[in-house]
């Protein structure tokens, strides 16, 4: 993509024009759809100041120390508007900050972010949430699931795998981070792939019948990614970036990857909590290697637990399936309620959030290195919480940071300026010295 110099000169004057003032920042621009610098190069840790900064800094320093996490990373919303984005502790072992733009693993909030994929086909009539997944008739048609041991496999719908009610249980561990078992199971050669998943459901019997219980299952999450690259033809991450995320301002939300050298340029190192032990290496080299780094399968997790992006951003995502005035949402009002209904007679639970109550919504997500929380809050409220290690509390250390956000909610409730930080552009960012070289690393749409 090429940008005449007459095209600069009009783009910097109309973001000139434009610009107000930004507490003391020299330039605001309204949101513009042509993004040269995406939002994770453009928020930085000084412009969310405020008079409780050090209230916010203090308490989340206090709780890092006490819960032995490295680096956290912080953005909280209120009515549509990024007012605070902010980075804590260290961000890898060179000690380096942490600073909103960098991306982290969000484990299982990569659901939220693969249900507004679903829901997205399901507005443009692409999809039903009743329609089949497996078997002749249904959208997976591979011949493996000719012939399956339960025949029950073939009335497990979209809804019931968004919804956890598809069948499978984990009370003899949680296959999606047992990949060496699954590739075992179905005769195949580790690593094991999307193929081995489906050879080891053909051959095994459901716990429950489709729809009757309630019981998480990261590995059906993982069968949706083949559900949307079926419908749409196209790759699940590409769908999900391309057609979601970056016309709507979400550049640098990605498929991670298992190992430390492959990580992204802005990405966190993983930290593992004390007492964690080597596990072996999910290709089956045989090697015992951190959980974190080549333990679980990133990629194969995908749908499931494999996304990887900012606080910011995720809070962007939220801003755009949250059903409030503000930003437009990306999701009809029945998409959005479907996703947020609580009726156990129809859905069994909600739809890519982990927990809805009323007009609080929460999506949690952890894995080894990895802890991560968003909750919505009814009073136009909205924040997310990254960490680049795990906690001994596993899951459970969303309650104390629940209790920690509360507490800050507290002092600052009536303190929120009306500031925008979607909104931001530092003065020395409006025209980048290669747009079109940027652009094209940033989107990634070539």
């Amino acid at each position: 993509m090429k940008y005449s110099k007459n095209f600069i000169l009009i783009l910097f004057f109309i973001l000139i024009f434009n610009s107000s003032s930004f507490e003391g920042s020299p330039v605001v621009t309204p949101y513009y759809k042509l993004i040269l610098n995406g939002i994770n190069d453009r928020v930085s840790n000084k412009i969310s100041e405020f008079p409780y900064s050090a209230y916010i800094e203090q308490n989340v320093n206090y709780f890092m120390r006490k819960w032995e996490l490295k680096g956290t990373s912080l953005a909280i919303v209120k009515d549509d508007r990024l007012v605070y984005a902010h980075g804590f502790g260290i961000s890898n072992e060179n000690q380096d900050p942490v600073v909103p733009g960098n991306i982290f693993r969000v484990a299982s909030v990569s659901k939220l972010i693969t249900a507004v994929g679903i829901m997205t086909l399901v507005d443009e009539h692409k999809l039903s949430l009743e329609d089949k997944v497996f078997g002749p008739d249904g959208i997976l048609n591979d011949s493996v699931f000719n012939n399956v041991k339960d025949k029950n496999l073939y009335k497990i719908t979209v809804r019931n795998i968004l919804s956890h009610t598809g069948g499978w249980s984990s009370r003899y561990g949680d296959q999606a981070f047992n990949p060496l078992d699954i590739a075992k199971i179905a005769g195949d050669k580790p690593p094991a792939t999307m193929k081995s998943y489906y050879k080891y459901i053909a051959s095994r019997r459901l716990t429950y019948p489709p729809g009757t219980r309630y019981s998480y299952s990261n590995m059906g999450y993982m069968f949706l990614a083949d559900v949307v690259q079926k419908i749409t033809g196209k790759n699940f991450e590409n769908y999900i970036r391309r057609s979601i995320l970056i016309p709507n301002g979400i550049n640098d939300m990605h498929i991670g990857h298992s190992y430390k050298e492959e990580k992204f340029d802005n990405e966190v190192n993983y930290f593992e909590q004390s007492n964690s032990m080597p596990v072996l290496e999910f290709n089956g080299s045989g090697r015992y290697v951190k959980r974190s780094y080549g333990g679980d399968p990133v990629e194969l997790l995908g749908s499931a637990g494999g996304w990887v992006c900012s606080a910011v951003e995720l809070a962007r995502l939220v801003c755009l399936i949250d059903g409030q005035d503000g930003i437009e949402d990306i999701l009809s009002p029945d998409a959005i309620k479907e996703m947020t209904n609580t009726d156990k007679s129809c859905t069994m639970g909600p739809l890519g959030w982990k927990t809805v109550f009323g007009n609080d919504w929460y999506r949690t997500g952890s894995m080894a290195g990895t802890f991560a929380m968003i909750k919505k809050q009814n009073d136009g409220l909205t924040w997310v919480f990254l960490s680049n290690t795990s906690s001994w509390k596993g899951s459970h250390l969303s309650s104390y940071v629940n209790r920690l956000m509360s507490r800050i909610q507290y002092k600052t409730k009536s303190s929120w300026t009306y500031k925008d930080l979607f909104k931001y552009y530092p003065i020395n960012s409006l025209i980048p010295e290669k747009p079109d070289t940027l652009m094209m690393q940033k989107v990634n749409l070539s």
